[in-house]
C-alpha cells in the first residue's frame, strides 16, 4: 500500500454540484463557474448532463454550456448521458468524453432508471458502442457502493461485478459512488479491497458524499491502495435526487487541502479554487460547505 504521488480531482459541481438547486441557475453563471475552476488548474470537469428536462430541469441547457466552451482546450470537459438519445445529443454537442452509470443496488436501480442492473448494462452497452466508434472517452459511474437508501447494506461482490462490467465494456476508469454518504473508513477499504480483486487500481475513481462528515477519512482510507482519481464539488455543492437526505459531496476545497497536507500533487491553486466555491454559492444563495473554502475566503 502507497499513497500515490498526484491525484486527478474531477471537479463535478457544475453537473451533481448544481442539479438539484431548485432556484434556476443562468448558463452564464454555470459557464463562469467552469471558468473559474479552470483558472484554478482544475483539469477534469464534468459540466453537464443530457438528461431530460421534465426530471432534471437544472440541465436543460447543457447543449448551451457546451457551446460556450472551448472544447478544444487542454481541459478535459465531460457530461453525462443517461441514456442514447442523450448521448446523441452530446455527440451532436461535440463532447469527447462523457459519463454512464449503473448501480449496485437492485432497489435504486430500479427507482432510478426503472430497471434491473443488468438490463441497466444492456443500456449502457447501447450508449458505448458508437461512443467507442467515434472515440469519445467513456467514463462509469457506480452507485450506492457502501449503502442504499431502500436496501441498507451493499455486498461489495455487487460493486466488483459491476464495476468489472462497465470496465470490461470499454470504460477507462470506473469511480465508486457513496451516493447516500454512509461509509465508514474500514468498510470503504474492504469494498475497495474486493473490487481490486478484479479491476486496477488506476481505472478506479472515488465520489464520495458527505452527508454524516465521513467523506475525507473514507478517501484516506483508500488513498492507501494508491488510488489517484477523486471526484470532489466546490463548496460541497450537490447530492442525489432519489435518495433522501444525501445532500453534499466531498468539497474540492477539503480534499485538496488534505491532498496537499501529504504532499500529494493535484495541480490546483487552492485559493482560487475556494473563490469558485465561494462564486457559486453567492450566486445561488445557498451555504458555503467547505470548510476550507470558509476560512479561505472569510
Amino acid at each position: 500500500m502507497a499513497y500515490p504521488k498526484s491525484v486527478r480531482i474531477v471537479d463535478v459541481s457544475p453537473r451533481d454540484g448544481l442539479q438539484n438547486v431548485k432556484e434556476a441557475v443562468s448558463t452564464e453563471t454555470k459557464v463562469e463557474l467552469i471558468r473559474l475552476l479552470k483558472n484554478a488548474g482544475v483539469r477534469d470537469i464534468e459540466v453537464a448532463s443530457f438528461v431530460s428536462p421534465k426530471w432534471v430541469p437544472q440541465m436543460a441547457d447543457a447543449a448551451d454550456v457546451l457551446a460556450a466552451l472551448d472544447l478544444n482546450d487542454s481541459t478535459n470537459y465531460a457530461v453525462l448521458t443517461p441514456n442514447l438519445k442523450g448521448f446523441e445529443r452530446a455527440l451532436a454537442s461535440g463532447v469527447q468524453e462523457i459519463a454512464v452509470f449503473s448501480a449496485a443496488s437492485e432497489s435504486f436501480t430500479q427507482k432510478n432508471t426503472n430497471c434491473s442492473i443488468d438490463d441497466s448494462l444492456k443500456r449502457i452497452q447501447d450508449i458505448m458502442r458508437p461512443a467507442l466508434e467515434q472515440n469519445i472517452r467513456i467514463r462509469g459511474y457506480v452507485s450506492c457502493v457502501l449503502g442504499c437508501p431502500y436496501e441498507g447494506n451493499i455486498e461489495a461482490d455487487k460493486v466488483a461485478y459491476v464495476t468489472k462490467k462497465l470496465i470490461d465494456m470499454g470504460c477507462y476508469e470506473v469511480s465508486l459512488g457513496d451516493t447516500i454518504g454512509i461509509g465508514t473508513p474500514l468498510k470503504a477499504k474492504a469494498m475497495l479491497e474486493t473490487v481490486l480483486k478484479q479491476v486496477p487500481a488506476n481505472q478506479i475513481g472515488l465520489h464520495f458524499h458527505d452527508t454524516r462528515g465521513q467523506a475525507l477519512a473514507n478517501l484516506l482510507s483508500c488513498l492507501e491502495y494508491n488510488i489517484a482519481s477523486i471526484d470532489a464539488s466546490v463548496a460541497g455543492l450537490g447530492g442525489c435526487p432519489y435518495a433522501k437526505g444525501a445532500s453534499g459531496n466531498v468539497s474540492t476545497e477539503d480534499v485538496v487541502y488534505m491532498l496537499h497536507g501529504m504532499g500529494i500533487e493535484t495541480g490546483i491553486n487552492l485559493d482560487k479554487l475556494a473563490e469558485a466555491g465561494q462564486y457559486i454559492t453567492e450566486q445561488v444563495g445557498i451555504a458555503n460547505n467547505s470548510r476550507v473554502g470558509n476560512v479561505l475566503t472569510s
